[in-house]
């Protein structure tokens, strides 16, 4: 039943944009981007609680939230784990097995709004600032992302350069703000005057407008050595935000895989990150 009634409430929220956005544009933006910010799944499920109760590190605040932090101890370089929208660091446990089995030393947490970290909204530069705070908490030498997880990182390393951090690895990420708000807009129907109300807000906000926020922009100056994956036929990010990103990242490699979807837990895509992390 929820998941018939999702398109007709989202058409709801779009309809009652376009009217209050004719008396109120300022409010109507700030409403349209927290229903955007919104998560409404990734908190820790019963079957992920004990995996991830005995890796607690500690909690970390960073700009309002409580951020729980895991770990899996190792004697060589130090792995950040970044996970994406509505997940937690549970979704990195196929590739944790390997970095352990390579003794690895690895870091993941939980995103605002996610596992068992705090909060109800996530946007990437909030995103942003925590990774920031654990970068220099921690000086991980190499980090892997997740869709908007390595989006996040791509935006940081552009923001906040990190010498100490060598290695960068992306899966299955976006590149382009302006897409998913096309998409956020078709999906509730809203009109351009409500575009142009959110894109002054995001600009007032944080610095940018909409169509500024571009990972192949940001990694044109990134020094870091880069590994991309991205399935030619994902659902959810389209698979040339990888190829823009990698042709702009010099040095960089992008992994095309087929039929291996969005998440990408497979067996050759861990194996591939581990060589590239052992190299």
């Amino acid at each position: 039943m929820k998941k018939l009634l999702a398109p007709l409430i989202a058409k709801c929220y779009g309809l009652l944009f376009n009217l209050y956005v004719l008396i109120a544009p300022n409010k109507t933006a700030e409403w349209a981007f927290h229903v955007f910010a919104k998560v409404r799944s990734g908190r820790v499920r019963p079957d992920q609680v004990v995996y991830l109760e005995d890796a607690k590190k500690e909690v970390v605040p960073v700009e309002g939230h409580q951020i729980q932090v895991y770990e899996w101890p190792g004697n060589k370089a130090t792995v950040l784990l970044v996970h994406g929208w509505e997940s937690n660091s549970w979704r990195w446990h196929k590739l944790i097995e390997k970095l352990q089995a390579a003794d690895f030393h690895i870091l993941a947490f939980d995103a605002p709004a996610h596992g068992h970290s705090s909060g109800t909204l996530l946007y990437v530069p909030l995103y942003a600032a925590v990774v920031q705070a654990l970068m220099q908490r921690y000086q991980p030498k190499h980090t892997v992302g997740h869709s908007v997880g390595g989006m996040t990182l791509l935006y940081n390393e552009y923001k906040s350069p990190n010498a100490h951090l060598e290695k960068m690895v992306t899966i299955g990420s976006p590149s382009e703000f302006h897409e998913i708000m096309m998409h956020y807009q078709q999906l509730l129907g809203f009109n351009k005057l409500v575009m142009r109300t959110i894109d002054h807000y995001v600009k007032q906000r944080f610095g940018f407008y909409i169509r500024e926020f571009s990972s192949r922009a940001f990694v044109k100056g990134n020094t870091k050595k880069g590994l991309l994956f991205h399935d030619r036929y994902d659902p959810i990010a389209p698979y040339h935000a990888s190829v823009d990103v990698q042709r702009h990242w010099e040095g960089s490699l992008l992994v095309t895989t087929e039929g291996f979807g969005h998440s990408m837990h497979q067996d050759q895509v861990n194996e591939k990150i581990l060589d590239f992390l052992k190299d």
